[in-house]
């Protein structure tokens, strides 16, 4: 069992307690960091968010199974009043409690169920090299993603292009997905860019990063940029636990050079996941 697996397990057996990503962490042998990354890979969402939708997928079925308390249901789901359980769960499903309970069933409403492996791990993943990263300024298109909405990314991707090439400043021909400032909650900015001279003469509406020299380990990727979900999550999930590297808190990106072809997605590319030394 890898550490995903661990974390996931543990998730399952004790989301109906109060558990905190130290804890789930801690079961899987990962940092903090390396946990809440590694986990919004492989479940789309946060740890807090899949916990709180397991915890309201059984009080949905509690309910169509005609549970007359809800505020029974509320308590034992982690709500501790009433309106505090119904506003989670509208939030959640798009119906209150007693509608979930009037209609008797849950066929049309998006249960979080149990997370099941169903995605392998490469077994013949390239060894990384390691390598010293200049320092940088990386200017583009930004956005605040959630894991849930992360599929945006391709799209933030079509609107940068037209600006690749014809940016003041730009340095060679490479572009650059930059993730930064993530937070326990899986949030993070992304940043469709590329590397420029100074930030004096680029479009307003960019945004602008500063990515300090900084040791990386360099993951090639070389099938088609369709697949890149399952090197990342081979990555994040059992390559870097079974190395005993240290991951560092510092922006991790994507490195598309001149054989990249983003109009057909063939080419290659990689990923620089920021180490310490």
């Amino acid at each position: 069992m890898n550490s995903v697996e661990k974390a996931i397990w543990y998730v399952e057996g004790h989301f109906a307690e109060e558990i905190t990503l130290d804890d789930i962490a801690d079961v899987a042998g990962l940092s903090r960091f390396h946990m809440s990354r590694a986990f919004g890979i492989f479940a789309g969402r946060s740890v807090s968010s899949h916990i709180r939708g397991r915890r309201l997928t059984e009080a949905a079925k509690s309910l169509c199974e005609g549970a007359p308390d809800i505020l029974s249901v509320a308590l034992d789901a982690g709500y501790s009043s009433h309106e505090a359980f119904t506003r989670a769960f509208r939030d959640q499903f798009g119906l209150t409690p007693e509608q979930v309970r009037a209609q008797r069933h849950t066929r049309n409403i998006p249960l979080v169920e149990p997370m099941k492996m169903d995605e392998k791990f490469i077994t013949d993943i390239e060894e990384p090299r390691i390598a010293n990263g200049k320092p940088m300024l990386v200017a583009g298109i930004g956005e605040r993603y959630t894991c849930e909405t992360s599929s945006g990314i391709p799209a933030q991707w079509q609107r940068f292009n037209p600006y690749f090439g014809h940016i003041t400043g730009q340095i060679g021909d490479i572009a650059y997905g930059v993730c930064c400032n993530s937070d326990d909650a899986q949030n993070f900015d992304y940043i469709a860019g590329t590397e420029v001279a100074d930030f004096s003469d680029i479009p307003q509406e960019f945004a602008r990063l500063r990515i300090p020299a900084q040791t990386y380990l360099v993951f090639s990727h070389r099938d088609h940029i369709s697949t890149i979900r399952s090197t990342i999550m081979t990555i994040w999930g059992k390559w870097l636990p079974e190395s005993g590297h240290v991951l560092a808190d510092a922006p991790n990106f994507e490195r598309y050079g001149p054989e990249f072809d983003p109009r057909t997605g063939n080419g290659g590319m990689e990923i620089w996941i920021p180490i310490k030394a």
